[in-house]
């Protein structure tokens, strides 16, 4: 019974880190999201969450209530020059990242957004690692890298710069900007081949 307790108290102490540090990452990006409307780059909020009242103390001004269900990316706007971009924010305190973080639900917003044109992506905190990983490579993980979660190795190309901001559209490396600026990158670049290295 005391072996049951440990692990119980530990597993909800690890649950509150992920929550605790779930919520900074989400600031990091609420940061980045003010510098670039103060440059502007972009304007891009975080989508409320759907909240719903089910009871009222009238006497003491006091409510209770839960968040319903939702579909709608975490962040949502349009970059400068008016193309819109959505985008997921997942973080993860252990060494990968895993594609079912994604709910059915979201997947299918995030494609719809991205065949109509958006900006669509998952912006992936891996530990101390950040990346913008757009929609097309996400959806396909499978057979892009052979396994259905990622880990920091693998998105090193998708890298984006951090400075106390999560700066999701300013990738480290080259290859990132292209996806930003609208260019029809090919997700083969990162497809596996039988070496387990990337096709280029």
């Amino acid at each position: 019974m005391a072996i049951f307790q440990d692990k119980s108290a530990a597993l909800q102490y690890q649950n509150a880190v992920n929550n605790a540090q779930g919520h900074s990452f989400e600031a990091y990006i609420k940061a980045a999201c003010a510098t670039y409307s103060q440059q502007g780059r972009a304007e891009i909020e975080k989508t409320p969450e759907p909240f719903r009242v089910t009871a009222k103390n009238r006497k003491d001004g006091t409510f209770s209530g839960r968040f319903t269900a939702r579909a709608q990316p975490d962040f949502q706007g349009t970059l400068d020059g008016g193309r819109s971009i959505v985008f997921e924010a997942k973080y993860t305190t252990t060494d990968r990242m895993k594609r079912a973080v994604v709910t059915d639900e979201q997947a299918k917003c995030l494609q719809h957004h991205h065949e109509r044109g958006a900006l669509a992506a998952v912006c992936v905190g891996i530990q101390n690692s950040f990346f913008f990983v757009p929609w097309p490579l996400w959806a396909d993980m499978k057979n892009l890298f052979g396994r259905q979660y990622v880990t920091a190795d693998d998105l090193e190309e998708l890298r984006v710069k951090f400075n106390g901001s999560v700066l999701f559209l300013d990738y480290v490396g080259s290859v990132g900007g292209r996806w930003i600026k609208g260019a029809d990158c090919s997700p083969d670049k990162w497809r596996r081949t039988e070496g387990g290295k990337n096709s280029e």
